[in-house]
């Protein structure tokens, strides 16, 4: 991928309710992986952070996980990864993986990817890093966070253009490609305010 070394991804720790999650987690992983980029992770080895790093290390692919001290446990840390880093906290997590990745994307998952994901979004519209930021729209299951920011946006608490920042695609190659060929926007401070 061009420009493109590592997608940080961001997806559940269970399962979810539909065996497509699982089905897109792994495609995802291989896809990646035969694009030549690495993956970054939660580190875990559960639900569907398992399953998008065993497949991205099937596939010949660089898999890097960051994990917590106090999810060592209960996440049951990946220890046949690419590299495994143990940081200290939530946050050092969350700011070791934005290091390491050149793009974010989300896939199905709870209350933890959506922070992350919202993080991610919001770094790019306050110029922290400049990086894409994207949602992988399995079978529908981001379309009520989308109308919600849709809502916001009509309403006047996102902008048009940063709004158009984030990708939205069903599909992972064309997604990956939108990643590819992304540019970043003018940070929030040098556009004019209404």
């Amino acid at each position: 991928m061009s420009r493109i070394s590592r997608v940080t991804v961001f997806l559940g720790s269970s399962m979810g309710a539909r065996p497509e999650f699982a089905e897109a987690a792994r495609a995802f992983g291989r896809a990646v992986a035969e694009r030549g980029a690495g993956l970054v992770y939660g580190g875990g080895r559960v639900g569907l952070m398992g399953v998008v790093a065993d497949a991205g290390m099937a596939a010949g692919g660089e898999v890097v996980g960051v994990i917590p001290q106090h999810l060592l446990a209960t996440e049951v840390a990946d220890n046949e990864l690419t590299s495994l880093e143990i940081v200290p906290d939530m946050h050092a997590r969350k700011l070791r993986m934005a290091e390491l990745g050149d793009a974010f994307v989300a896939l199905p998952g709870g209350a933890g990817t959506l922070e992350e994901l919202f993080e991610a979004w919001t770094w790019l519209q306050l110029g922290i890093h400049r990086k894409p930021v994207a949602l992988l729209d399995v079978d529908g299951f981001w379309s009520p966070l989308i109308a919600a920011i849709d809502h916001m946006t009509s309403e006047g608490f996102v902008r048009e253009p940063f709004r158009e920042t984030l990708i939205v695609s069903d599909d992972i190659d064309a997604l990956l490609t939108a990643l590819e060929q992304w540019e970043p926007p003018a940070p929030k401070g040098s556009a004019p305010r209404p």
